[in-house]
């Protein structure tokens, strides 16, 4: 009762400062949030290091992933919505973990809520990934079909810009757009789009393209490339269970590892007063919450779409 209300005091202490310094909250978190995303300066021995130094890992590397996604979909506005929540998250589970009297549970629960953001834009971005992919397979056949006909890249484009959707239409009329009022060079306008979708099919797609440009004869290979995306959606859809099957049984053992501490309670309560107020029972609590962020961490790495690798 005591930690309940100490948090209460301090909630109503935080509210009261930001009254007295006609601060708003929401400025605050976003002042916070760019503080925490903005890149510092390094010295020449950080900037070596950083060279020389293997891919993050850990909290940066989920950090850094879910950036390199919003900033690929055309969100980069939305990192500091992402900061904002996962700081909220972050205060949520101190606050949860002292209400409890578990001191042992605060980093792990604080942390552990303050990436919920990240990992769910990193699972959602799969799902747009598989849809993008089934997209380009659709555009880069027409596509490819109308160029083998009429030999002018410009003029399949047009013919079938209509019936793309997005965001491989974007690509597309951002190529258009090139062609017609920047420059002549369709090499050019070609090595403009390549890095525009991050598929390794319509890079290698694009590379062939540029050639196709000095010599007519090498567009049939653009058709076996564009097969190796629908051999991608095949086995992706024969594997889809099979990919989503650990989420399944994560899910199923969280609630399963959870229930546990009703049970208890309603089987022996002598065992549950053991678990929640002795230390050991508190510790025991704790590494159980983080194996299950941990869990969680590993089943997301895992759990992504079937992609064509070079």
């Amino acid at each position: 009762m005591s930690t309940f209300l100490s948090i209460i005091s301090f909630i109503a202490f935080t509210t009261g400062g930001f009254i007295l310094l006609n601060l708003s909250f929401f400025d605050f978190t976003d002042d916070l949030a760019s503080f925490l995303n903005k890149e510092k300066k390094l010295t020449i021995k950080e900037k070596i290091n950083q060279i020389n130094s293997t891919e993050d890992r850990g909290i940066r590397k989920v950090v850094n992933e879910a950036k390199t996604i919003l900033e690929i979909t055309g969100r980069s506005e939305k990192m500091n919505v992402l900061w904002i929540a996962s700081i909220i998250f972050f205060i949520i589970g101190v606050v949860f973990s002292l209400s409890v009297g578990n001191i042992f549970l605060v980093p792990v629960l604080a942390i552990g809520l303050a990436l919920l953001p990240f990992w769910y834009i990193i699972y959602t971005s799969h799902s747009y990934q598989k849809e993008t992919n089934e997209e380009l397979e659709s555009a880069l056949s027409t596509i490819t079909t109308s160029y083998l006909r009429s030999e002018n890249i410009i003029q399949a484009v047009e013919e079938n810009i209509d019936y793309l959707n997005p965001p491989v239409s974007e690509v597309f009329s951002f190529f258009l757009s090139q062609t017609k009022l920047i420059t002549s060079n369709t090499k050019l306008a070609i090595k403009n789009i390549k890095p525009k979708i991050h598929n390794e099919v319509f890079q290698e797609w694009c590379d062939v393209l540029i050639s196709c440009m000095d010599n007519k004869n090498l567009k049939y290979t653009l058709v076996p490339i564009v097969q190796k995306l629908s051999d991608e959606r095949v086995v992706s859809a024969e594997l889809d269970t099979m990919l989503y099957e650990p989420m399944k049984e994560y899910i199923t053992m969280a609630i399963l590892l959870f229930s546990n501490i009703p049970i208890i309670k309603m089987l022996n309560k002598d065992w549950y007063k053991i678990l929640v107020t002795t230390i050991w029972g508190k510790a025991a609590l704790a590494v159980c919450v983080l194996v299950v962020f941990i869990s969680l961490g590993g089943v997301i790495k895992h759990t992504r779409p079937i992609e064509y690798k070079a």
